[in-house]
C-alpha cells in the first residue's frame, strides 16, 4: 500500500502510516479510552495499547486534516483474517470522510497481504461505529478470537473481494 492516501472529504485529509506510540497517536487512544470509559468497564474493553499495537506487529495509520490529527486505526494480520484495531475518529472530525478513509487504507493494506476477510470487535453501545460498518459492508459475526464470552460484544466481518 501507498503510504499516503488522500480521502473523500477533500485533499486536505490524508491517511498515513504512523508510529502509535507518538504524541498524537497517544492522543487519540486517550481520547478513545475517555470515550469508552463511562459505558464499559475495564474488562470488557479490549483495545491494544500502543505499546501491545507495537509489539504485535499491527498496521497503524493516521487520518490528518489540514495537518491535525483527526483519527486512526490499525490491521493485526491474523490465520485467515485481519482484525481492525484502535479505530478512531474525533468526534469533530466525524462525518468528514476521515473513517472511511482509514477503513479504505487498513482494506488496502489487507488486500496486500492477501487475506481474504476483516473482522472487529465492537461494543454495544457503540451505534454510530456499527452503523458506519454496516455502510461499508460489515454484517455481525460470532465471537472470534480469544474474546471472552461477555454481554457487551459485538462482533462483525467483511468479506473482501479477492
Amino acid at each position: 500500500m501507498d503510504d499516503n492516501a488522500r480521502g473523500a472529504a477533500g485533499a486536505s485529509l490524508v491517511v498515513e502510516r504512523a508510529d502509535p506510540t507518538g504524541e498524537d497517536a497517544l492522543r487519540l487512544v486517550q481520547m478513545s479510552e475517555d470515550e469508552l470509559a463511562p459505558h464499559y468497564p475495564p474488562e470488557d474493553r479490549f483495545a491494544y495499547s500502543p505499546e501491545k499495537l507495537v509489539a504485535r506487529g499491527v498496521f497503524f495509520v493516521m487520518a490528518r486534516n489540514g495537518g491535525g490529527a483527526v483519527g486512526c486505526g490499525g490491521l493485526e494480520a491474523c490465520d485467515g483474517y485481519g482484525e481492525l484495531k484502535r479505530m478512531y475518529v474525533t468526534p469533530e472530525a466525524r462525518g468528514s470522510g476521515a473513517a472511511a478513509a482509514i477503513l479504505s487504507a487498513l482494506e488496502a493494506e489487507a488486500s496486500r497481504l492477501a487475506l481474504p476477510l476483516l473482522r472487529l470487535e465492537t461494543g454495544i453501545h457503540q451505534h454510530a461505529a456499527m452503523a458506519f460498518y454496516r455502510r461499508h459492508g460489515f454484517g455481525v459475526c460470532g465471537r472470534f478470537g480469544d474474546y471472552p464470552v461477555n454481554g457487551t460484544s459485538v462482533y462483525m466481518e467483511k468479506r473482501l473481494a479477492p
